[in-house]
């Protein structure tokens, strides 16, 4: 009963081999969206091809998508040429995409428009980079097909319009899966060699897929990094290329570049003999110009009567000698003037004179001050004096000497009342001139005002 139980990788491989017998399943036409889009860094894109109702997993081997023109991206519509098996390891069937293509629009257009608006975020379209087109070369490199019909053209446009200019051929592919790396190293040869001033890349007209190679990316970085100007000639006016945003110039055609790369002896003729007429016109009448100047002034009074004049001019040139030295000498005096003004300002200035000035003002502050002493000591003595009399007034000394005395008891006490001495007291008496010792022999008492 066991035998009958299958293993799931007996199983998986069962039904891979039942897949992968079936011929409807190895050649699969398929219309979707893509979803979950990854590149792996080997270069396989794994992604979910789905629609309305159901979705399949998928992958595009390295191998498959290494030519592919565009990058696929979340959300684009693609068709799809690949075959049906089963990944063994989930178990699950897939789509091995061996062709893709953008569905609406073409791949290679889709290509080109990715490329061009990487390039121009990058910067490779900015005016700024773009170099000038030397206006009279004297070499010029032509990049294109040695056998093609724009090599004809361009080389028969610069001989006839300007066939002093040199030009070298650099052969290259204009086509094919090696036309890219043919047109670059071309580029890359031009600017080793150094002696070109225009570099001519281009060819003759042909489908999008026939000018592929002049919108490969390493054909415009190539240009970008050019030392030397390039001009742009791919196919027919109508034709675009990402070399024509690259380049320094673009022309519509190769016989349009020629024409632009160098300038017609046949206009450079024209203009040089319309220069030289209007040269020619110019200088007649700067020549009638000065030729009527010249006649005025033989006219003039100055070549009539030429004596007359030197003698004006002799006798203006006396008065102007006569105001010069006048004007010299009133300048030497107002310069001698403003000398002797500084010499006086100097001298008065001198450190003996400011000490002598100092010092008479020291003797005068001197003299001042001793004078005020003087004053104001006399002043003092008087009011000394004044008070001198005055205090003489009340001075008790002064007033013994009119006839008062002093009692005093024998403790050296002022006697101010007689109730503070009795009968048989020794008392002294001051004078002003001396001291009296006595004895009270009798008290009486009376008042102030008696004597």
């Amino acid at each position: 009963m066991k035998d009958k139980y299958l293993t799931v990788t007996a199983l998986t491989k069962y039904m891979k081999r039942k897949i992968d017998m079936d011929p409807h399943l190895h050649n699969i036409w398929l219309r979707g969206e893509i979803s979950n889009f990854k590149h792996h860094t080997r270069g396989h894109m794994y992604m979910t091809i789905k629609d309305d109702q159901t979705r399949i997993q998928a992958v595009m081997f390295a191998g498959n998508n290494r030519n592919m023109k565009f990058q696929p991206e979340n959300g684009m519509n693609v068709l799809i040429k690949g075959e049906i098996s089963v990944y063994e390891a989930y178990g699950q069937y897939q789509l091995y995409i061996t062709q893709m293509e953008p569905d609406g629009i073409g791949a290679l257009y889709l290509a080109f428009e990715q490329l061009k608006d990487k390039l121009h975020k990058e910067g490779l379209f900015d005016p700024i980079h773009k170099k000038d087109i030397p206006a009279f070369p004297e070499h010029i490199g032509v990049i294109t097909s040695p056998t093609g019909a724009a090599i004809r053209d361009i080389i028969t446009t610069i001989k006839r319009r300007y066939p002093s200019c040199a030009i070298t051929v650099l052969p290259v592919l204009v086509q094919g899966a090696n036309a890219a790396a043919s047109i670059k190293n071309a580029i890359d040869t031009a600017n080793e060699r150094g002696h070109f001033d225009t570099l001519i890349v281009g060819r003759g007209g042909g489908s999008i897929e026939e000018l592929w190679s002049f919108n490969e990316e390493i054909v415009a970085r190539a240009i970008f990094a050019s030392r030397i100007p390039v001009i742009s000639a791919v196919g027919h006016e109508t034709d675009t290329t990402i070399i024509d945003f690259v380049s320094d110039l673009r022309a519509p055609t190769p016989t349009g570049a020629a024409e632009l790369a160098v300038p017609s002896k046949v206009e450079l003729a024209d203009r040089i003999g319309t220069l030289r007429k209007i040269l020619i016109r110019n200088m007649e009448r700067e020549i009638i110009n000065h030729k009527q100047y010249l006649a005025r002034i033989m006219q003039s009074y100055a070549f009539r009567y030429p004596e007359q004049l030197i003698k004006q001019k002799e006798q203006e040139l006396d008065k102007q000698i006569e105001q010069l030295q006048r004007s010299m000498q009133k300048k030497t005096n107002e310069q001698e003037q403003a000398f002797s003004y500084l010499i006086k300002r100097l001298q008065a200035q001198h450190p003996n004179k400011q000490i002598e000035q100092a010092q008479s003002n020291l003797n005068k502050a001197l003299r001042q001050q001793h004078y005020y002493m003087t004053q104001i000591m006399n002043q003092h003595e008087i009011k000394l004096a004044n008070a001198i009399d005055k205090l003489s007034l009340v001075n008790p000394l002064e007033i013994m000497k009119r006839g008062f005395a002093l009692p005093y008891s024998t403790h050296g006490e002022m006697i101010k009342s007689v109730s503070r001495v009795d009968k048989n007291d020794n008392i002294t008496v001051r004078l002003h001139d001396g001291q009296l010792s006595c004895k009270v022999l009798k008290v009486e008492e009376g008042t102030a005002n008696e004597k």
